[in-house]
């Protein structure tokens, strides 16, 4: 790592508070050779209403037009980041369902640049930085290059905003077993315990043995709502 890099992620690391850290994320990404960065922290789940932290250098012609209309809603970028943490380069591609948003971004010089994001499990926080420039886009080595660097600062953002909000415990998934699921997956199908007992090679009891543990472990009441639980969940 060079020496400026390593400086610099320190000085990150040290910071105690969002207003500390910006200016050396920004310092940061300058330094890689982009105009703007931006950092937002919100949770994507609707039950969770936090204050979303929104910093970032865009020009201010472009902030009050995306805050005024909304746009925060329909952008693409952030839908891709609340889903995942891959990195997104801003193309005219990504904006096809959102052409006026493309073009507002080329109108203030955001038409080069890449968003990532970062997942916080325990927090169920979801942390993006951005950067752009007005210049050239991307090179694929490039990204190759920043990506471990984003993620760091990402993780340590998320970290900060935690600090200064009040987030809600979230419920730890249940364990389900390889033959829980089997068995969910089959009666999602419509198989019945009878049917389940001869694709698998175990006895009716056995089936249903599994199909109330994953009624208890999912805290419903009979196995439709088990099958529908645990779609919801994301097991099957």
């Amino acid at each position: 790592m060079e020496t400026w890099k390593e400086s610099q992620l320190k000085q990150l690391t040290y910071a105690k508070g969002i207003e500390a850290a910006y200016p050396i994320l920004l310092r940061f990404a300058e330094n890689l050779g982009f105009n703007y960065c931006a950092i937002a922290v919100t949770s994507p789940d609707r039950h969770v209403h936090l204050d979303a932290l929104q910093i970032n250098n865009y020009p201010t012609e472009w902030n009050n037009w995306y805050n005024k209309e909304n746009y925060r809603n329909i952008d693409p970028v952030i839908a891709h980041c609340n889903q995942s943490t891959l990195p997104i380069v801003w193309e005219q591609r990504v904006f096809a369902e959102a052409p006026e948003l493309w073009h507002a971004r080329k109108q203030n010089g955001l038409q080069h640049g890449w968003s990532q994001a970062f997942h916080d499990e325990a927090s169920g926080l979801c942390s993006i930085i951005s950067l752009g420039r007005t210049h050239c886009p991307l090179s694929p080595l490039e990204m190759y290059e920043h990506y471990g660097y984003i993620f760091f600062a990402n993780r340590h953002f998320s970290d900060l905003y935690a600090r200064t909000v009040p987030i809600p415990v979230r419920p730890s998934k249940p364990r389900l077993s390889t033959r829980e699921l089997e068995i969910l997956k089959l009666s999602a199908v419509g198989k019945t315990a009878h049917d389940i007992s001869q694709i698998l090679n175990l006895s009716e009891r056995t089936i249903n043995y599994h199909v109330q543990n994953v009624i208890d472990k999912l805290k419903v009441c009979n196995k439709i709502s088990a099958v529908i639980a645990a779609a919801r969940a994301g097991f099957i």
